[in-house]
């Protein structure tokens, strides 16, 4: 009877430490999440009133509905000018619809200016966010070598593991320098496009 009520303690202190576990890692995941929300928030509230109506304009052309509507416009343009000299009025635009290809050329041109605004915060925005991961990700490189650090070290200080070298844990101790890895990476870059030619 006493193991059996052990057994149930036991049991019940797994769950109680699953539970904490699993709330801590929710906490950790909400904390995350957090701080994503707080970096948009904050960039979006810097953004003018004159580029969030660029990039309703944008949202509105990137729609399957907005080329239909182009087609549209393009096909009644095209016959009503093709059909008013049949029934006996002067066209507005004759073939070959030269007005017709100035609207659609300021069009164009107004629409990659508007997407290349947008694209243009966004780029920004992204570089912040590839900053912003470049810095958790050093930061991480750090922990880990720390971590190796202290394991190599817990196992040379424990009597009952064996004492050897680890070539791969030794070089994984050294933190790494992204203006070394930078430079390597374009240095092999140069290699790979020299011998292509």
């Amino acid at each position: 009877m006493i193991d059996k009520n052990k057994q149930m303690l036991t049991d019940n202190d797994r769950k109680e430490d699953t539970i904490q576990e699993s709330t801590e890692l929710v906490d950790i995941v909400g904390e995350n999440i957090e701080s994503i929300v707080d970096l948009h928030m904050r960039a979006e509230k810097r953004v003018s009133h004159h580029q969030r109506l660029i990039e309703t304009v944008t949202a509105n052309l990137g729609r399957p509905r907005f080329f239909y509507l182009i087609l549209l416009f393009v096909a009644t343009w095209i016959g009503v000018n093709l059909l008013l000299p049949h029934l006996g009025i002067k066209s507005f635009d004759p073939a070959p619809f030269s007005w017709l290809q100035g609207i659609v050329g300021l069009s164009a041109l107004l629409m990659t200016t508007v997407i290349l605004i947008t694209q243009n915060r966004y780029g920004k925005l992204d570089d912040l966010r590839m900053h912003l991961n470049l810095q958790v990700n050093l930061l991480i490189e750090r922990k880990v070598t720390k971590l190796v650090d202290l394991v190599e070290e817990l196992r040379r200080d424990m009597p009952q593991v064996e004492n050897r070298h680890d070539p791969q844990a030794e070089a994984m101790k050294e933190p790494v320098n992204p203006h070394e890895v930078v430079k390597n990476l374009r240095q092999t870059l140069q290699e790979v496009v020299s011998e292509e030619k």
